[in-house]
């Protein structure tokens, strides 16, 4: 059974608080750093931030457009944050750390899964290159978001 593996990180130049924040959020700041391109939609069917919500979206890759569920974990609130999507045994994760004095953060999205057979040795050689690029695009946009926000009087 082949495991395949895909991550990106970035130096954000805001506050690991307000990017964790970002992410977590699912009513307003995750969509926000979504790729349109990538995720056409995202749908909260519970909770909105954090632990304990459930979202379902959509992702498009190599021409098709798929829908996923997914619940929300944090194993440790304010630096990691999981989404597993138990239907396909996939886990993506959010972990966000202080870089320097803190006023900028490290974030790493990496994604893990297994897939038997053919498919799984497939998945293995296109899947990663992929997400990567996603992951790029998702830390791009996360930093511009967070750092409006960062700037932003409390």
């Amino acid at each position: 059974m082949a495991e395949i593996f895909a991550s990106s990180s970035a130096v954000i130049p805001a506050p690991p608080g307000t990017v964790y924040r970002l992410i977590a959020d699912y009513d307003h700041g995750h969509p926000s750093i979504l790729p349109p391109e990538y995720f056409p939609s995202l749908t909260v069917e519970a909770g909105g931030f954090g632990a304990g919500t459930r979202i379902n979206f959509e992702m498009r890759a190599f021409g098709r457009v798929s829908r996923v569920r997914a619940n929300i974990t944090e194993p440790e609130p304010g630096r990691r944050l999981v989404e597993t999507a138990p239907e396909l045994g996939l886990e993506t994760e959010f972990l966000v750390e202080p870089v320097g004095s803190g006023e900028r953060s490290r974030t790493t999205i990496a994604t893990r899964y297994r897939r038997p057979g053919v498919r799984g040795w497939l998945e293995r050689l296109v899947v990663p290159r992929f997400l990567r690029r996603v992951y790029d695009a998702e830390l791009r946009l996360l930093a511009k978001r967070a750092q409006a926000a960062a700037e932003e009087p409390s």
